[in-house]
Protein backbone atom coordinates (compact mmCIF):
# COMPACT_ATOMS: atom_id res chain seq x y z
CA UNK A 1 0.00 0.00 0.00
CA UNK A 2 1.51 3.26 -1.02
CA UNK A 3 -1.31 5.29 0.30
CA UNK A 4 -4.59 5.52 2.22
CA UNK A 5 -7.60 7.45 1.64
CA UNK A 6 -7.78 9.68 4.74
CA UNK A 7 -11.30 11.43 5.25
CA UNK A 8 -10.96 14.77 7.83
CA UNK A 9 -13.91 17.22 9.09
CA UNK A 10 -11.79 20.17 10.74
CA UNK A 11 -8.47 21.85 11.28
CA UNK A 12 -7.32 19.37 8.55
CA UNK A 13 -9.17 20.83 5.69
CA UNK A 14 -8.20 22.85 3.08
CA UNK A 15 -7.32 26.35 4.31
CA UNK A 16 -7.61 25.52 7.41
CA UNK A 17 -5.40 25.54 10.51
CA UNK A 18 -3.47 22.42 10.53
CA UNK A 19 -3.96 22.03 6.23
CA UNK A 20 -0.41 22.69 6.50
CA UNK A 21 0.35 19.06 8.11
CA UNK A 22 -1.86 17.71 5.31
CA UNK A 23 0.38 19.29 2.52
CA UNK A 24 3.92 18.46 4.75
CA UNK A 25 3.38 15.28 4.55
CA UNK A 26 2.50 15.15 0.59
CA UNK A 27 -0.86 14.27 0.62
CA UNK A 28 -3.70 15.24 -2.34
CA UNK A 29 -6.85 16.90 -1.86
CA UNK A 30 -9.43 14.28 -3.70
CA UNK A 31 -13.35 15.47 -2.99
CA UNK A 32 -15.33 16.92 -0.83
CA UNK A 33 -17.62 14.36 0.65
CA UNK A 34 -20.29 13.60 3.43
CA UNK A 35 -21.02 11.16 5.81
CA UNK A 36 -23.15 8.81 6.31
CA UNK A 37 -26.65 10.02 8.38
CA UNK A 38 -24.79 8.58 11.42
CA UNK A 39 -22.79 10.96 12.84
CA UNK A 40 -22.22 13.08 15.80
CA UNK A 41 -20.11 16.20 16.04
CA UNK A 42 -18.57 18.35 18.81
CA UNK A 43 -16.87 21.77 18.95
CA UNK A 44 -13.63 21.04 21.64
CA UNK A 45 -12.80 23.92 23.19
CA UNK A 46 -13.68 26.11 20.35
CA UNK A 47 -10.65 25.10 18.85
CA UNK A 48 -11.49 22.00 16.56
CA UNK A 49 -14.38 19.61 15.74
CA UNK A 50 -14.58 15.89 17.37
CA UNK A 51 -16.96 13.47 15.45
CA UNK A 52 -18.46 10.11 16.69
CA UNK A 53 -20.75 7.28 14.60
CA UNK A 54 -23.90 6.86 16.89
CA UNK A 55 -26.91 4.08 16.39
CA UNK A 56 -29.28 6.88 17.30
CA UNK A 57 -29.59 11.10 16.19
CA UNK A 58 -26.59 11.01 13.67
CA UNK A 59 -26.63 13.50 10.57
CA UNK A 60 -24.49 13.53 7.93
CA UNK A 61 -21.34 15.34 7.85
CA UNK A 62 -19.59 17.62 5.44
CA UNK A 63 -15.77 16.40 5.26
CA UNK A 64 -12.87 15.91 2.62
CA UNK A 65 -11.13 12.89 1.45
CA UNK A 66 -7.91 13.22 1.15
CA UNK A 67 -5.01 10.85 -0.77
CA UNK A 68 -2.28 10.57 1.78
CA UNK A 69 1.06 8.63 1.21
CA UNK A 70 1.42 5.49 3.54
CA UNK A 71 4.51 6.86 5.47
CA UNK A 72 2.90 10.52 5.65
CA UNK A 73 -0.01 9.18 7.95
CA UNK A 74 1.89 8.94 11.47
CA UNK A 75 3.29 12.51 11.28
CA UNK A 76 -0.47 13.71 10.37
CA UNK A 77 -1.66 11.93 13.50
CA UNK A 78 1.07 12.69 15.71
CA UNK A 79 0.28 16.62 15.38
CA UNK A 80 -3.17 15.86 16.40
CA UNK A 81 -4.96 17.08 19.33
CA UNK A 82 -4.88 14.28 22.21
CA UNK A 83 -8.43 12.70 21.50
CA UNK A 84 -8.64 12.96 18.22
CA UNK A 85 -8.02 8.96 16.81
CA UNK A 86 -8.43 6.99 13.14
CA UNK A 87 -11.10 5.32 12.80
CA UNK A 88 -13.41 3.72 9.60
CA UNK A 89 -16.03 6.21 8.33
CA UNK A 90 -19.04 5.35 6.15
CA UNK A 91 -19.62 8.05 3.42
CA UNK A 92 -23.04 8.98 2.06
CA UNK A 93 -22.04 6.44 -0.95
CA UNK A 94 -21.42 3.52 1.25
CA UNK A 95 -17.62 3.66 0.92
CA UNK A 96 -15.72 3.31 3.62
CA UNK A 97 -12.42 5.21 4.20
CA UNK A 98 -10.08 5.78 7.29
CA UNK A 99 -11.28 9.06 9.07
CA UNK A 100 -10.16 11.44 11.99
CA UNK A 101 -12.53 10.69 15.19
CA UNK A 102 -12.99 12.08 18.41
CA UNK A 103 -12.69 9.31 21.39
CA UNK A 104 -15.99 9.68 23.85
CA UNK A 105 -14.12 11.34 27.07
CA UNK A 106 -13.58 14.15 24.38
CA UNK A 107 -17.18 15.43 24.07
CA UNK A 108 -18.38 14.85 27.40
CA UNK A 109 -19.35 18.21 28.19
CA UNK A 110 -18.56 19.98 24.74
CA UNK A 111 -21.07 21.69 22.55
CA UNK A 112 -22.47 19.39 20.47
CA UNK A 113 -22.89 21.32 16.97
CA UNK A 114 -24.01 18.25 14.52
CA UNK A 115 -27.08 20.74 13.41
CA UNK A 116 -24.76 22.48 11.36
CA UNK A 117 -23.99 19.97 9.45
CA UNK A 118 -19.84 20.29 9.66
CA UNK A 119 -16.99 22.04 10.78
CA UNK A 120 -16.90 24.81 8.12
CA UNK A 121 -20.23 25.64 8.57
CA UNK A 122 -20.02 26.01 12.45
CA UNK A 123 -16.98 28.33 12.21
CA UNK A 124 -18.89 30.39 9.57
CA UNK A 125 -22.10 31.10 12.00
CA UNK A 126 -19.26 31.34 14.86
CA UNK A 127 -17.22 33.99 12.71
CA UNK A 128 -20.70 35.72 11.70
CA UNK A 129 -21.80 36.07 15.34
CA UNK A 130 -24.67 33.56 14.72
CA UNK A 131 -23.32 31.34 17.35
CA UNK A 132 -22.56 32.41 21.13
CA UNK A 133 -20.02 31.19 23.31
CA UNK A 134 -16.21 29.84 22.41
CA UNK A 135 -17.24 26.38 22.54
Amino acid sequence: MTSVLLAVNGTLMRGLELNGNMVAAKARFVKEARTAACYRLWSIEGRHPAMQKVATGGKAIDLEIWEVPANGLAGILEQEPPGLCIGKIELSDGEIVLGVLGEAMLCDGQKEITGFGGWRAYYAAKETGTVKGSA
